[in-house]
């Protein structure tokens, strides 16, 4: 499997042998009118809300897993077939495409995210939606090893055997602004490893040494396992991704996250104030 995250300058050398995915998405809207004003020539719009999430109870949180089913309808649509690499980008710093590159790595598709989005795309961007042709895409269900259930994402809260670590910006993990959660703050024992602090203004991965340093005071240094999670599964599979960029073991992803968390009265939850009593 390749490295999780590629530059334009690889993309350009491998041009044949990839397919791009625009996986723009924000989290008061969809990034399709984004897509249509200009994307990467041939690029597939995916979108997250409907093509990366399925459905389920508040407890699932805002974007379940899709089903294995659905998962590869939608890949076949986008005319991804599995036998190229997806390259996929946002606007974000890879937050939103994260979801999608991480999901097929764990389905033995190779895919990556584009490092610094469009930023140094210096191809003319094509815009409207173009035709894209549908293909076949081999389903295959999702793996339970890369993923923690609320059971088990307690257990790691309360022995802290586990590192749990939290993609949000700090303001929501620290329960500051409500957010779209049912409640302010984040699981107890968590790390608040924003996404936002691993890339530069122009959405490019900080070196690999600051990387590192920023998850290793975060507890996530090898030596303990880890469960990533974010609002809703998205963010949370940055985290994962770039722990795997660096050698690090691999994580698991709580798909329902602080949403899904947040969502069911019995769990406990943490804010700044009450984590410093």
């Amino acid at each position: 499997m390749d490295a999780p995250f590629v530059s334009w300058h690889w993309c350009r050398e491998h041009h044949d042998a990839i397919v791009f995915a625009d996986v723009r998405w924000h989290l008061d809207r969809r990034g399709y009118q984004e897509y249509a004003e200009g994307h990467i020539p041939g690029a597939a719009f995916i979108d997250l809300d409907r093509e990366l999430a399925g459905e389920g109870a508040p407890t699932d949180g805002r974007h379940p897993l899709p089903t294995p089913e659905a998962f590869a309808r939608a890949m076949a649509n986008a005319g991804i077939d599995g036998t190229k690499t997806v390259v996929a980008y946002d606007s974000i710093g890879g937050g939103a495409a994260a979801r999608l590159v991480w999901l097929l790595r764990q389905i033995d598709i190779n895919a990556a995210i584009l490092d610094g989005g469009l930023s140094d795309v210096d191809v003319e961007l094509e815009t409207g939606w173009p035709h894209i042709s549908p293909t076949t895409f081999p389903v295959r269900p999702w793996p339970k090893s890369a993923f923690a259930n609320t059971s088990q994402t307690l257990q790691a809260s309360q022995t802290r055997e586990v590192v749990l670590i939290d993609a949000r910006p700090r303001a929501r993990f620290r329960g500051e602004v409500a957010g779209p959660d049912k409640r302010r703050g984040h699981i107890p024992s968590a790390q608040n490893l924003p996404i936002e602090t691993h890339v530069t203004p122009t959405g490019h991965l900080l070196p690999q040494a600051a990387l590192r340093e920023r998850f290793a005071a975060a507890g996530v240094d090898g030596t303990r396992p880890v469960i990533s999670y974010c609002g809703s599964g998205v963010t949370g599979c940055h985290n994962l991704l770039v722990m795997e960029y660096l050698g690090l073991p691999a994580g698991r992803l709580y798909p329902a996250s602080f949403s899904g968390w947040a969502a069911d009265e019995r769990m406990p939850v943490e804010t700044a104030q009450s984590a410093a009593s």
